[in-house]
């Protein structure tokens, strides 16, 4: 059933949410949880959605409301404990460790990359090269060449000038990656090393990157499925726990979950934003109309990762959602599906705030 644009409009402007935040401890034993029917979510059809999920090769699905566990399923062989890969949805974990550099003052993002890879990291022009920096790469507008054999190559030979920094959008990995090498630059520390010490800010968290994983050049993100929602929760409310000072700057922070530049502006620093009146998916240049996804609400944004591996975060409703597996089919069809899906979920849900509102409306 598709929600009407007066149902949503009401939902996320017309009332705010007003739930208190629960912080899980350090063990995963201990998180506590929700009933789905509680929150007046529609059960049989959450029954639904967990059973279309596990036709599309998911492994885990997870929804946290306000913080506590409302929906943790796993699928086949696939339990609780069991690591599984971000792919580029750990592009988002790699913008933390960006902005916790930056506000330790180990770097500016707008550096020029040169200044922590030296002169020729790419084959650009020398002036073209210095002028690519650190948010250029969070916000892929390098300029770099997307018409080579290997995207993924961070070899200079395979970057190529193509366009000006800031004149040109695309979904380049090989920039992306070099990101995690600016980390390790600037903070002097192997990239595990420095997410270990970013990840103190997140009790309970524990991921790692792998090298060499889906290429000879990628850096890809594992974790259990509650480590993505930790994440999650943590990056929903501002990048803090339980009222801790948060290791961004609220600057960085804002500009990291809104448009980053004015050519794609569903894309933040790595994390892609509903609601934005333009798109432009991963492997094409020009932009098409129209929001990330349809059925979910604007405020969303998430982490997107190949074979469907995706982090939903709504903040005006409390829900970090979770989704690990195989290849589910077309990645951005199926985020749209899922969400319609949800949406058969969650709805009820307004329905009852909007019994219980218009109830004491009434009241003498």
């Amino acid at each position: 059933m598709k929600r009407t644009l007066f149902l949503w409009s009401f939902l996320f402007f017309g009332v705010a949410h007003a739930g208190s935040v629960y912080f899980p401890p350090p063990q995963n034993f201990l998180w506590e949880t929700v009933d789905p029917a509680a929150l007046g979510w529609d059960t049989a059809a959450l029954d639904e959605l967990v059973s279309w999920l596990g036709q599309r090769d998911t492994n885990a699905f997870v929804i946290l409301k306000d913080g506590k566990i409302a929906v943790e399923a796993y699928y086949g062989d696939f339990a609780r404990n069991t690591p599984w890969y971000w792919a580029s949805a750990g592009k988002t974990v790699t913008a933390f460790l960006i902005g916790a550099l930056e506000k330790e003052q180990l770097l500016s993002i707008d550096d020029a990359v040169s200044v922590h890879l030296g002169t020729g990291w790419t084959s650009f022009p020398g002036e073209k090269e210095d002028a690519i920096t650190v948010r250029d790469q969070l916000s892929m507008v390098t300029g770099v060449e997307y018409e080579v054999e290997d995207i993924h190559c961070t070899l200079p030979e395979c970057l190529l000038f193509r366009a000006d920094a800031g004149e040109q959008w695309f979904y380049h990995n090989a920039p992306y990656t070099l990101l995690t090498h600016v980390i390790e630059a600037a903070s002097g520390q192997t990239l595990n090393n420095a997410l270990d010490a970013a990840s103190a800010h997140i009790p309970g968290f524990s991921a790692t990157y792998v090298d060499g994983l889906l290429s000879d050049f990628n850096r890809v993100v594992f974790s259990r499925a509650l480590d993505m929602a930790r994440f999650g929760l943590f990056i929903s409310q501002g990048a803090r726990w339980d009222g801790a000072e948060s290791p961004l700057s609220s600057a960085y922070f804002d500009a990291m979950v809104n448009p980053s530049q004015s050519l794609n502006p569903s894309y933040g620093y790595l994390w892609w934003l509903n609601g934005q009146a333009s798109l432009i998916p991963p492997g094409f240049a020009g932009s098409f109309p129209g929001p990330l996804v349809a059925a979910a609400p604007d405020d969303m944004y998430s982490a997107i990762g190949m074979n469907g591996q995706i982090l939903s975060i709504v903040p005006s409703e409390g829900l970090v959602i979770v989704r690990m597996g195989a290849d589910p089919g077309p990645l951005f069809p199926f985020h749209e599906q899922k969400w319609e899906r949800l949406g058969d979920v969650l709805q009820p849900g307004v329905e009852l705030l909007f019994r219980d509102r218009f109830e004491e409306s009434d009241a003498p």
